[in-house]
Protein backbone atom coordinates (compact mmCIF):
# COMPACT_ATOMS: atom_id res chain seq x y z
CA UNK A 1 0.00 0.00 0.00
CA UNK A 2 1.75 3.13 -0.92
CA UNK A 3 2.80 5.42 1.97
CA UNK A 4 1.97 9.08 2.37
CA UNK A 5 4.56 11.80 1.81
CA UNK A 6 5.73 12.18 5.18
CA UNK A 7 6.66 8.62 6.09
CA UNK A 8 10.04 7.14 5.57
CA UNK A 9 11.03 5.26 2.87
CA UNK A 10 12.39 1.82 4.54
CA UNK A 11 14.54 0.11 2.69
CA UNK A 12 15.84 -3.66 3.57
CA UNK A 13 19.49 -3.93 3.11
CA UNK A 14 18.07 -7.68 1.24
CA UNK A 15 16.76 -5.30 -1.25
CA UNK A 16 20.09 -4.04 -2.65
CA UNK A 17 21.45 -7.62 -3.45
CA UNK A 18 18.53 -8.44 -5.47
CA UNK A 19 19.52 -9.54 -8.86
CA UNK A 20 16.87 -6.86 -10.38
CA UNK A 21 18.03 -4.47 -8.63
CA UNK A 22 22.14 -4.66 -9.64
CA UNK A 23 20.99 -4.70 -12.88
CA UNK A 24 18.93 -1.64 -13.19
CA UNK A 25 22.07 -0.29 -11.47
CA UNK A 26 24.56 -1.16 -13.81
CA UNK A 27 22.19 -0.64 -16.86
CA UNK A 28 21.07 2.78 -15.36
CA UNK A 29 17.84 2.07 -15.37
CA UNK A 30 16.05 4.57 -12.82
CA UNK A 31 12.56 3.72 -13.79
CA UNK A 32 13.28 0.34 -13.72
CA UNK A 33 14.63 1.12 -10.46
CA UNK A 34 12.58 3.41 -8.77
CA UNK A 35 9.61 0.81 -9.80
CA UNK A 36 11.49 -1.81 -7.88
CA UNK A 37 11.91 0.55 -4.80
CA UNK A 38 8.00 1.15 -5.09
CA UNK A 39 7.54 -2.49 -5.40
CA UNK A 40 9.50 -3.55 -2.42
CA UNK A 41 9.05 -1.06 0.05
CA UNK A 42 5.63 0.55 -0.89
CA UNK A 43 6.99 4.00 -1.40
CA UNK A 44 4.68 6.46 -3.57
CA UNK A 45 6.21 8.46 -6.42
CA UNK A 46 5.65 11.66 -4.16
CA UNK A 47 7.90 9.74 -1.56
CA UNK A 48 10.56 8.68 -4.02
CA UNK A 49 10.45 12.25 -5.59
CA UNK A 50 10.97 14.20 -2.27
CA UNK A 51 13.94 12.19 -1.14
CA UNK A 52 15.45 12.57 -4.93
CA UNK A 53 14.73 15.99 -5.00
CA UNK A 54 12.73 15.15 -8.12
CA UNK A 55 9.36 16.51 -9.00
CA UNK A 56 6.20 13.90 -9.06
CA UNK A 57 5.66 14.14 -12.49
CA UNK A 58 9.42 14.13 -13.39
CA UNK A 59 9.37 10.77 -10.91
CA UNK A 60 6.53 9.40 -13.09
CA UNK A 61 7.91 10.16 -16.68
CA UNK A 62 10.99 8.17 -15.68
CA UNK A 63 9.12 5.28 -14.23
CA UNK A 64 6.90 4.97 -17.76
CA UNK A 65 10.15 5.33 -19.59
CA UNK A 66 8.93 9.08 -21.02
CA UNK A 67 12.22 10.17 -19.80
CA UNK A 68 15.57 9.27 -19.41
CA UNK A 69 18.17 10.06 -16.31
CA UNK A 70 21.60 10.78 -18.21
CA UNK A 71 23.06 13.95 -15.61
CA UNK A 72 25.67 12.87 -13.46
CA UNK A 73 24.29 15.26 -10.55
CA UNK A 74 20.93 13.66 -11.25
CA UNK A 75 22.34 9.70 -10.55
CA UNK A 76 24.23 11.27 -7.34
CA UNK A 77 21.30 12.86 -6.03
CA UNK A 78 18.93 9.69 -6.17
CA UNK A 79 22.31 8.60 -4.69
CA UNK A 80 21.63 10.05 -1.86
CA UNK A 81 18.34 10.65 -1.70
CA UNK A 82 17.70 6.83 -1.33
CA UNK A 83 20.78 5.81 0.81
CA UNK A 84 23.09 3.74 -1.71
CA UNK A 85 25.19 1.76 0.05
CA UNK A 86 28.70 1.94 -1.74
CA UNK A 87 28.20 -1.57 -3.94
CA UNK A 88 24.88 0.19 -5.49
CA UNK A 89 26.81 2.76 -6.11
CA UNK A 90 29.36 1.25 -7.77
CA UNK A 91 27.00 -0.56 -9.92
CA UNK A 92 25.21 2.92 -10.68
CA UNK A 93 28.86 4.21 -12.18
CA UNK A 94 29.54 6.42 -9.09
CA UNK A 95 32.17 6.63 -6.15
CA UNK A 96 31.83 5.10 -3.06
CA UNK A 97 30.87 7.95 -0.52
CA UNK A 98 30.34 5.51 2.78
CA UNK A 99 30.40 2.12 4.49
CA UNK A 100 26.59 1.30 3.49
CA UNK A 101 24.30 0.35 6.07
CA UNK A 102 20.51 -0.57 5.90
CA UNK A 103 18.74 2.72 7.31
CA UNK A 104 15.33 4.31 6.93
CA UNK A 105 15.53 7.37 4.53
CA UNK A 106 13.49 10.53 5.92
CA UNK A 107 11.77 12.12 3.27
CA UNK A 108 11.26 16.12 4.03
CA UNK A 109 8.11 17.16 4.59
CA UNK A 110 7.41 20.15 2.34
CA UNK A 111 7.15 22.96 4.87
CA UNK A 112 5.99 26.42 3.88
CA UNK A 113 7.50 29.06 1.81
CA UNK A 114 8.76 31.40 4.47
CA UNK A 115 11.47 28.09 5.03
CA UNK A 116 14.34 29.60 3.21
CA UNK A 117 14.09 33.01 5.36
CA UNK A 118 13.85 31.74 8.47
CA UNK A 119 16.83 32.15 10.43
CA UNK A 120 16.89 31.01 14.26
CA UNK A 121 19.41 32.20 16.38
CA UNK A 122 22.59 30.43 16.76
CA UNK A 123 22.22 29.82 13.01
CA UNK A 124 25.48 28.55 11.64
CA UNK A 125 27.21 27.26 8.67
CA UNK A 126 26.53 23.30 8.73
CA UNK A 127 28.44 20.16 8.50
CA UNK A 128 28.21 18.46 4.72
CA UNK A 129 25.34 16.10 5.67
CA UNK A 130 23.32 18.57 7.31
CA UNK A 131 23.47 20.63 4.85
CA UNK A 132 21.99 18.26 2.31
CA UNK A 133 19.19 17.40 4.13
CA UNK A 134 18.87 21.23 4.36
CA UNK A 135 19.16 21.81 0.46
CA UNK A 136 16.10 19.00 0.23
CA UNK A 137 14.00 20.75 2.89
CA UNK A 138 14.51 24.24 1.42
CA UNK A 139 14.29 23.27 -1.89
CA UNK A 140 10.67 21.82 -1.54
CA UNK A 141 9.89 25.11 0.52
CA UNK A 142 10.60 26.79 -2.90
CA UNK A 143 8.82 24.58 -4.71
CA UNK A 144 11.84 24.12 -7.28
CA UNK A 145 11.83 20.26 -7.55
CA UNK A 146 8.94 18.90 -4.94
CA UNK A 147 6.28 21.16 -6.98
CA UNK A 148 7.54 22.74 -10.34
CA UNK A 149 7.45 20.19 -12.98
CA UNK A 150 9.71 19.58 -16.27
CA UNK A 151 11.89 22.34 -15.00
CA UNK A 152 14.04 22.58 -18.39
CA UNK A 153 18.22 22.02 -17.93
CA UNK A 154 20.95 24.96 -18.11
CA UNK A 155 22.09 25.27 -22.02
CA UNK A 156 24.70 27.16 -23.09
CA UNK A 157 24.63 31.00 -22.09
CA UNK A 158 22.45 32.91 -24.72
CA UNK A 159 24.78 34.71 -27.22
CA UNK A 160 23.10 38.15 -28.51
CA UNK A 161 25.45 39.19 -31.30
CA UNK A 162 22.75 37.90 -33.80
CA UNK A 163 20.73 40.92 -32.60
CA UNK A 164 23.82 43.77 -33.06
CA UNK A 165 22.99 43.52 -37.22
CA UNK A 166 19.21 44.44 -37.24
CA UNK A 167 19.35 46.65 -33.91
CA UNK A 168 22.01 49.21 -36.38
CA UNK A 169 20.15 48.62 -39.31
CA UNK A 170 22.59 47.04 -41.26
CA UNK A 171 20.36 43.30 -41.52
CA UNK A 172 17.41 44.07 -43.57
CA UNK A 173 15.41 41.32 -45.26
CA UNK A 174 14.39 42.26 -48.54
CA UNK A 175 11.53 40.00 -48.82
CA UNK A 176 10.33 41.38 -45.83
CA UNK A 177 9.67 44.92 -47.29
CA UNK A 178 7.73 42.95 -50.22
CA UNK A 179 5.58 40.32 -48.68
CA UNK A 180 2.54 42.35 -47.17
CA UNK A 181 2.99 42.15 -43.71
CA UNK A 182 0.39 40.25 -41.61
CA UNK A 183 -0.30 41.84 -38.27
CA UNK A 184 -1.77 38.89 -36.67
CA UNK A 185 0.93 37.04 -36.92
CA UNK A 186 3.28 40.02 -35.80
CA UNK A 187 1.30 39.80 -32.76
CA UNK A 188 1.61 36.23 -32.24
CA UNK A 189 5.56 36.31 -32.83
CA UNK A 190 5.85 39.71 -30.31
CA UNK A 191 3.49 37.63 -27.82
CA UNK A 192 6.16 34.83 -28.11
CA UNK A 193 9.07 36.79 -27.46
CA UNK A 194 7.64 38.20 -24.45
CA UNK A 195 6.85 34.31 -22.97
CA UNK A 196 10.10 33.38 -23.98
CA UNK A 197 11.66 36.24 -21.54
CA UNK A 198 9.36 35.92 -18.71
CA UNK A 199 10.15 32.12 -18.78
CA UNK A 200 14.22 32.89 -19.50
CA UNK A 201 14.65 30.90 -22.53
CA UNK A 202 17.19 33.16 -23.37
CA UNK A 203 18.78 31.25 -25.86
CA UNK A 204 15.65 30.68 -27.97
CA UNK A 205 14.97 34.22 -27.68
CA UNK A 206 17.41 35.69 -29.39
CA UNK A 207 16.88 33.97 -32.85
CA UNK A 208 13.19 34.67 -32.35
CA UNK A 209 14.06 38.39 -32.20
CA UNK A 210 16.04 38.64 -34.81
CA UNK A 211 13.78 38.11 -37.49
CA UNK A 212 11.38 39.63 -35.52
CA UNK A 213 12.32 43.09 -35.46
CA UNK A 214 13.40 43.24 -39.10
CA UNK A 215 10.18 42.28 -40.02
CA UNK A 216 8.42 44.74 -37.60
CA UNK A 217 10.30 47.37 -39.09
CA UNK A 218 9.53 46.53 -42.45
CA UNK A 219 5.55 46.21 -41.15
CA UNK A 220 6.07 50.17 -39.65
CA UNK A 221 6.86 51.17 -43.50
CA UNK A 222 4.40 49.86 -45.38
CA UNK A 223 1.67 49.50 -42.91
CA UNK A 224 -0.79 52.70 -42.34
CA UNK A 225 -3.48 53.64 -40.37
CA UNK A 226 -4.62 51.60 -37.64
CA UNK A 227 -2.67 48.40 -38.54
CA UNK A 228 0.48 50.87 -38.66
CA UNK A 229 -0.09 52.32 -35.43
CA UNK A 230 -0.20 48.64 -33.93
CA UNK A 231 2.73 47.92 -35.72
CA UNK A 232 4.51 50.83 -33.80
CA UNK A 233 3.23 49.44 -30.74
CA UNK A 234 4.57 45.75 -31.30
CA UNK A 235 8.14 46.92 -31.84
CA UNK A 236 8.27 48.79 -29.07
CA UNK A 237 7.42 45.72 -27.16
CA UNK A 238 9.68 43.67 -29.30
CA UNK A 239 12.76 46.34 -28.88
CA UNK A 240 11.61 46.29 -24.88
CA UNK A 241 12.35 42.48 -24.47
CA UNK A 242 16.04 43.18 -26.86
CA UNK A 243 16.73 45.72 -24.47
CA UNK A 244 16.06 43.58 -21.40
CA UNK A 245 17.48 40.62 -22.24
CA UNK A 246 20.32 42.79 -23.35
CA UNK A 247 20.60 44.24 -20.07
CA UNK A 248 20.84 40.59 -18.30
CA UNK A 249 23.65 40.10 -20.69
CA UNK A 250 25.35 43.08 -19.50
CA UNK A 251 25.63 44.07 -22.59
CA UNK A 252 25.21 48.29 -22.01
CA UNK A 253 25.75 49.07 -25.58
CA UNK A 254 22.92 47.42 -27.71
CA UNK A 255 20.57 47.81 -24.81
CA UNK A 256 21.14 51.44 -25.22
CA UNK A 257 20.23 51.35 -29.20
CA UNK A 258 17.61 48.86 -28.22
CA UNK A 259 15.66 50.94 -25.77
CA UNK A 260 16.21 54.20 -28.04
CA UNK A 261 14.16 52.36 -30.78
CA UNK A 262 11.66 50.95 -28.30
CA UNK A 263 11.08 54.67 -27.05
CA UNK A 264 10.68 56.37 -30.78
CA UNK A 265 8.41 53.29 -31.61
CA UNK A 266 6.24 54.41 -28.84
CA UNK A 267 6.09 57.86 -29.44
CA UNK A 268 5.11 56.69 -33.09
CA UNK A 269 2.35 54.51 -31.71
CA UNK A 270 0.41 57.44 -30.10
CA UNK A 271 -0.31 55.13 -27.40
CA UNK A 272 0.17 56.95 -23.77
CA UNK A 273 0.52 53.09 -22.31
CA UNK A 274 3.23 51.74 -24.60
CA UNK A 275 5.23 55.16 -24.10
CA UNK A 276 5.13 54.71 -20.66
CA UNK A 277 6.05 51.20 -20.94
CA UNK A 278 9.12 51.86 -23.15
CA UNK A 279 9.46 54.20 -20.53
CA UNK A 280 10.73 50.96 -18.05
CA UNK A 281 13.37 49.46 -20.16
CA UNK A 282 14.35 53.21 -20.94
CA UNK A 283 15.21 53.88 -16.82
CA UNK A 284 16.60 50.32 -16.75
CA UNK A 285 19.28 51.15 -19.42
CA UNK A 286 20.22 54.64 -17.75
CA UNK A 287 20.30 52.96 -14.58
CA UNK A 288 22.64 49.86 -15.62
CA UNK A 289 24.95 52.86 -17.39
CA UNK A 290 24.84 54.38 -14.55
CA UNK A 291 22.76 57.60 -14.82
CA UNK A 292 21.11 56.92 -12.05
CA UNK A 293 19.55 61.07 -11.32
CA UNK A 294 18.13 60.40 -15.18
CA UNK A 295 17.10 57.03 -14.45
CA UNK A 296 15.03 58.44 -11.13
CA UNK A 297 14.01 61.42 -13.63
CA UNK A 298 12.73 59.22 -16.14
CA UNK A 299 10.73 56.86 -14.38
CA UNK A 300 8.75 59.87 -12.05
CA UNK A 301 8.37 61.84 -14.92
CA UNK A 302 6.65 59.67 -17.22
CA UNK A 303 4.74 57.83 -14.41
CA UNK A 304 3.35 61.75 -14.19
CA UNK A 305 3.01 61.64 -17.35
CA UNK A 306 1.10 58.59 -17.95
CA UNK A 307 -1.03 59.54 -14.77
CA UNK A 308 -1.92 62.42 -16.44
CA UNK A 309 -2.93 61.48 -19.97
CA UNK A 310 -4.73 58.72 -19.21
CA UNK A 311 -8.59 60.51 -17.86
CA UNK A 312 -9.75 56.93 -15.83
CA UNK A 313 -6.82 54.11 -15.62
CA UNK A 314 -7.64 51.16 -16.85
CA UNK A 315 -6.28 47.18 -15.67
CA UNK A 316 -3.40 47.93 -18.03
CA UNK A 317 -2.38 51.38 -17.55
CA UNK A 318 -2.66 50.92 -14.01
CA UNK A 319 0.10 47.74 -14.33
CA UNK A 320 2.39 50.18 -16.33
CA UNK A 321 2.28 52.64 -14.15
CA UNK A 322 2.91 50.98 -11.22
CA UNK A 323 6.15 49.10 -12.77
CA UNK A 324 7.39 52.26 -14.05
CA UNK A 325 6.93 53.74 -10.43
CA UNK A 326 8.92 50.10 -8.89
CA UNK A 327 11.61 50.81 -11.98
CA UNK A 328 12.42 54.28 -10.89
CA UNK A 329 12.25 53.02 -6.80
CA UNK A 330 15.10 50.55 -7.62
CA UNK A 331 17.31 53.45 -9.37
CA UNK A 332 16.57 55.42 -6.21
CA UNK A 333 18.10 52.99 -3.91
CA UNK A 334 20.63 52.44 -6.28
CA UNK A 335 21.80 56.31 -5.86
CA UNK A 336 21.04 55.62 -2.28
CA UNK A 337 18.27 58.25 -2.09
CA UNK A 338 15.92 56.07 1.03
CA UNK A 339 13.09 58.81 0.82
CA UNK A 340 12.54 58.79 -2.74
CA UNK A 341 12.45 55.05 -3.27
CA UNK A 342 10.30 54.46 -0.63
CA UNK A 343 7.87 57.23 -1.47
CA UNK A 344 7.76 55.86 -5.07
CA UNK A 345 7.10 51.90 -3.85
CA UNK A 346 4.47 53.20 -1.88
CA UNK A 347 2.92 54.93 -4.41
CA UNK A 348 3.54 51.70 -6.47
CA UNK A 349 1.86 49.84 -3.62
CA UNK A 350 -0.83 52.34 -3.86
CA UNK A 351 -1.41 50.98 -7.30
CA UNK A 352 -1.18 47.97 -6.67
CA UNK A 353 -3.79 47.88 -3.74
CA UNK A 354 -5.96 49.27 -6.33
CA UNK A 355 -5.08 47.11 -9.41
CA UNK A 356 -6.07 44.30 -6.54
CA UNK A 357 -3.84 41.24 -8.55
CA UNK A 358 -0.98 40.46 -10.47
CA UNK A 359 -2.25 39.97 -13.69
CA UNK A 360 0.77 40.12 -15.99
CA UNK A 361 -1.09 42.80 -17.89
CA UNK A 362 1.40 44.32 -20.53
CA UNK A 363 3.40 41.72 -19.50
CA UNK A 364 4.96 43.85 -16.47
CA UNK A 365 4.15 40.79 -13.71
CA UNK A 366 2.75 44.08 -11.59
CA UNK A 367 0.68 43.47 -9.02
CA UNK A 368 0.86 43.63 -4.51
CA UNK A 369 3.23 40.19 -5.03
CA UNK A 370 5.31 41.90 -7.71
CA UNK A 371 5.57 45.01 -5.11
CA UNK A 372 6.23 43.30 -2.23
CA UNK A 373 8.92 41.50 -4.40
CA UNK A 374 10.66 45.05 -5.41
CA UNK A 375 10.73 46.07 -1.78
CA UNK A 376 13.53 43.09 -1.20
CA UNK A 377 15.43 44.54 -3.90
CA UNK A 378 15.24 47.78 -2.64
CA UNK A 379 16.31 46.70 1.01
CA UNK A 380 19.37 44.61 -0.16
CA UNK A 381 20.07 47.67 -2.45
CA UNK A 382 20.27 50.38 0.87
CA UNK A 383 21.80 47.44 2.71
CA UNK A 384 19.00 46.40 5.05
CA UNK A 385 19.81 42.72 4.33
CA UNK A 386 17.38 41.84 8.05
CA UNK A 387 14.61 43.81 6.20
CA UNK A 388 14.89 41.88 3.03
CA UNK A 389 14.94 38.58 4.59
CA UNK A 390 11.97 39.99 6.54
CA UNK A 391 9.86 40.93 3.33
CA UNK A 392 11.07 37.68 1.63
CA UNK A 393 9.51 36.03 4.61
CA UNK A 394 5.86 37.25 3.91
CA UNK A 395 6.17 35.80 0.23
CA UNK A 396 4.45 32.58 -1.47
CA UNK A 397 6.36 31.54 -4.10
CA UNK A 398 3.56 30.15 -6.01
CA UNK A 399 1.82 33.23 -6.20
CA UNK A 400 4.23 34.66 -8.32
CA UNK A 401 3.44 33.01 -12.15
CA UNK A 402 6.04 34.46 -14.26
CA UNK A 403 9.75 32.06 -14.15
CA UNK A 404 11.66 35.45 -14.38
CA UNK A 405 10.12 37.17 -11.00
CA UNK A 406 10.42 33.44 -9.21
CA UNK A 407 14.30 33.68 -10.31
CA UNK A 408 14.75 36.76 -9.29
CA UNK A 409 13.24 36.58 -5.94
CA UNK A 410 15.75 33.93 -5.06
CA UNK A 411 18.81 35.93 -6.24
CA UNK A 412 17.84 39.38 -4.39
CA UNK A 413 17.21 36.48 -1.44
CA UNK A 414 20.88 35.01 -1.70
CA UNK A 415 22.53 38.33 -1.71
CA UNK A 416 20.29 39.35 1.14
CA UNK A 417 21.80 36.44 2.82
CA UNK A 418 25.27 37.11 1.34
CA UNK A 419 25.45 40.54 2.97
CA UNK A 420 24.39 39.16 6.18
CA UNK A 421 27.13 36.33 6.16
CA UNK A 422 24.44 33.78 5.89
CA UNK A 423 26.34 31.59 3.10
CA UNK A 424 24.58 28.59 3.49
CA UNK A 425 21.26 29.94 2.75
CA UNK A 426 22.77 32.41 -0.09
CA UNK A 427 24.14 29.21 -1.33
CA UNK A 428 20.41 27.46 -1.09
CA UNK A 429 19.21 30.04 -2.65
CA UNK A 430 21.60 30.48 -5.49
CA UNK A 431 20.90 27.06 -6.29
CA UNK A 432 17.30 27.12 -6.26
CA UNK A 433 17.20 30.06 -8.54
CA UNK A 434 19.05 27.72 -11.04
CA UNK A 435 16.57 25.05 -10.33
CA UNK A 436 13.72 27.72 -11.24
CA UNK A 437 15.24 29.23 -14.55
CA UNK A 438 18.78 27.64 -15.18
CA UNK A 439 19.41 30.24 -17.93
CA UNK A 440 18.85 33.12 -15.25
CA UNK A 441 21.54 31.54 -13.48
CA UNK A 442 24.40 30.53 -16.16
CA UNK A 443 24.01 33.23 -18.40
CA UNK A 444 23.63 36.28 -16.33
CA UNK A 445 27.34 38.05 -15.58
CA UNK A 446 25.69 39.69 -12.61
CA UNK A 447 24.76 36.42 -10.86
CA UNK A 448 28.46 34.92 -11.89
CA UNK A 449 29.70 38.00 -9.72
CA UNK A 450 27.33 36.99 -7.07
CA UNK A 451 28.48 33.31 -6.97
CA UNK A 452 31.80 34.28 -7.13
CA UNK A 453 31.48 36.76 -3.80
CA UNK A 454 29.72 33.78 -2.01
CA UNK A 455 33.15 31.70 -2.95
CA UNK A 456 35.66 34.34 -1.70
CA UNK A 457 34.24 35.03 1.13
CA UNK A 458 32.36 31.30 2.72
CA UNK A 459 33.75 29.70 5.16
CA UNK A 460 35.23 26.09 3.98
CA UNK A 461 32.61 23.82 4.40
CA UNK A 462 30.36 26.00 1.72
CA UNK A 463 32.67 27.14 -0.24
CA UNK A 464 33.76 23.92 -1.82
CA UNK A 465 29.80 23.62 -2.43
CA UNK A 466 29.93 26.97 -4.07
CA UNK A 467 33.13 26.01 -6.26
CA UNK A 468 30.90 23.00 -7.31
CA UNK A 469 28.14 24.96 -8.48
CA UNK A 470 30.21 27.54 -10.32
CA UNK A 471 31.66 25.00 -12.27
CA UNK A 472 28.69 23.50 -13.35
CA UNK A 473 26.97 26.56 -14.32
CA UNK A 474 30.19 27.52 -16.06
CA UNK A 475 31.63 30.23 -14.72
CA UNK A 476 35.06 30.40 -14.67
CA UNK A 477 37.70 31.18 -11.68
Amino acid sequence: MPGRANDLIQIPASFWERPEVVAALRNRDIGRFFALVQQYTGASQTQIGIACILPQGKVSNIVNGIQQVEKLEVFDRIADGLGLPDPARISLGLAPRRSGSPRAIPVPQVPSASGLFTLDEGDREEDDSVRRRTFVGLTGATMVSAILDGIPRPRPPADAEALAPVLTGHSVDPAALEAPPDIRALTTAADDARRHYQACRYSDLVPLLSGLLGRLGAACQLLDGDDQLRAFTLSADAHHVAAGLLLKLDDRGLAAVAADRSMRAALASQDPVTVGASARVLTHTLMNGGHLTAAVTTASSQAQRLDHDITAHTPESLSVYGALLLRGAIAAAQRDQRDTAYQLLTEADDAAQRLGVDGNLRWTAFGPVNARQHRVNIAVTLGDAGTAVDVARGIDLRTITVTERKASLLVDTARAFLQWGRHEKAYIALRAAEEVAPEEVTGRPSVHRLVRDLITSAPPSIRRDAEQFATQIGITQ
